[in-house]
């Protein structure tokens, strides 16, 4: 059986990474791999070919390849896409419509379908303020979804541009026999917390920061208040999700993007598991006025019934298996560390 080849854009963030390594190691793909950074030796071994430079200028080049599978990961996240708002959208909404395009006219090509996958984000979701946050509970796919951060707006529009192109693009064809259209397929993620990459200052990066950290003896400054509360994931149960969905038969797909969650944690609960793990942190806080804003506005939990219903998901990370089994152990080896001080 010939292997099943697949564009990974964004192969050198945290999520490529991981994602990369997964498929590599199932041994049944043919990777191709897109990003502005060289590609990490570790990963040299899973990767047909590596195109190295900005998505927009490379697009072109990929005309000329042939793939049955888009992971489109290349992203502007979200403090720097305040930052810097005009390559932000260039990034993560024209380089979202440019791929799109892309695997719309592979697909026409092929006469079948290709799978799309969009990393999106409870990003997308913009609750008022916090007290409407709390009463919210979980919070379902097709509510609040009044971003407010760049961000957000951006991967709301790429779900949007997703469902055009499964649905209706095309139509302006008079051919009774309509074109093959892209099989698109995004999953909503919390914050994703990795035990082997540092954290880069995203918006719901607090808690990873705080045990790395107090993991290296460093006072930390948490920039929210010990109350905010996230849904988080390991980035194991990520990857799996992402392959899981990808995998999944189109006909037992009721939705285009999906909520997948894992376990909701406080800025406190952090506090708490890294003063045991790690004693004598010095954890302090001081929220920023902004920053704590829009945490407040993403929702303390997301309601993943479809995503369980429609093909399976079940995250393996509980909060104890999170700490216990994956975080804490990869932190002390990191940093050197006896694993005498045990939670």
């Amino acid at each position: 059986m010939s292997q099943e080849i697949v564009l990974v854009t964004g192969a050198c963030g945290e999520i490529g990474q991981a994602l990369v390594q997964a498929l590599g190691e199932q041994g049944k793909y043919r990777i191709l791999t897109l990003d502005l950074a060289p590609l990490p030796a570790e990963l040299t071994p899973f990767v047909e070919e590596h195109i190295q430079g900005d998505l927009l200028l490379r697009v072109k080049q990929l005309y000329e390849r042939t793939f049955d599978s888009i992971f489109h990961l290349a992203a502007f996240l979200s403090s720097k896409a305040e930052r810097m708002p005009e390559e932000a959208h260039r990034i993560n909404v024209d380089g979202t419509f440019e791929l799109l395009l892309l695997a719309a006219r592979k697909s026409e090509q092929r006469g079948r379908a290709i799978r799309f996958f969009f990393p999106s984000s409870i990003a997308v979701y913009g609750l008022p303020d916090r007290r409407t946050k709390e009463q919210a509970g979980a919070v379902r796919e097709e509510e609040w979804t009044t971003p407010h951060t760049l961000y957000g707006c951006h991967k709301l529009s790429g779900e949007r541009l997703g469902h055009y192109f499964s649905h209706y693009y095309g139509q302006k064809h008079l051919d009774p026999q309509p074109p093959a259209m892209v099989d698109f397929r995004a999953l909503r993620f919390p914050g994703l917390i990795s035990a082997f990459t540092v954290p880069s200052g995203g918006t719901s990066d607090y808690g990873p920061e705080m045990l790395h950290a107090a993991a290296q003896g460093k006072p930390y400054a948490c920039f929210v208040d010990a109350e905010t509360r996230l849904p988080f994931m390991a980035m194991p149960d990520a990857v799996r999700a992402i392959c899981q969905l990808m995998e999944a038969p189109a006909e037992r797909l009721s939705r285009r993007s999906y909520n997948v969650g894992s376990f909701s944690l406080s800025a406190q609960d952090f506090h708490d598991w890294a003063g045991r793990a790690f004693p004598g942190a010095s954890i302090t806080y001081a929220p920023n006025p902004y920053r704590q804003g829009i945490v407040d506005s993403w929702p303390a939990a997301v309601d993943d019934s479809a995503a369980r219903r429609d093909w399976g998901w079940e995250p393996v990370y509980d909060v104890e298996r999170f700490f216990e089994e994956y975080l804490l152990p990869n932190l002390r080896e990191r940093y050197g560390l006896s694993s005498v001080a045990q939670v």
